[in-house]
């Protein structure tokens, strides 16, 4: 819980994903977040959170459903969707907050 802190406190925009590994959503957004991540570069941080190995973390932001991803700007929540998410809507997300 403190390195997760940690990291969402101390870089300028995180993404955190919240997965489980028998979600098959899930699974279709780790091309679109390597993806991302090339495309972005340095601009943004991506983080996958399995929700079955992380619970307290998943309960204490209300994880329901998965895929539920998060965007942190100097460690505030400033977007949350759940759900798989196409790319260009993830760019424009991060785009906007970046």
């Amino acid at each position: 819980m403190d390195k997760f802190n940690e990291i969402i406190s101390n870089s300028p925009l995180v993404l955190v994903d919240f997965y489980a590994t028998w979600c098959g959503p899930c699974q279709k957004m780790h091309p679109i977040l390597e993806d991302l991540k090339e495309d972005m570069g340095t601009a943004i941080r991506i983080i996958k959170l399995d929700v079955d190995r992380n619970q307290q973390i998943a309960e204490q932001f209300r994880v329901q459903s998965v895929p539920t991803l998060m965007l942190y700007k100097d460690g505030k929540v400033v977007w949350r969707q759940s759900g798989a998410q196409p790319l260009h809507e993830l760019k424009a997300v991060i785009e906007m907050y970046g």
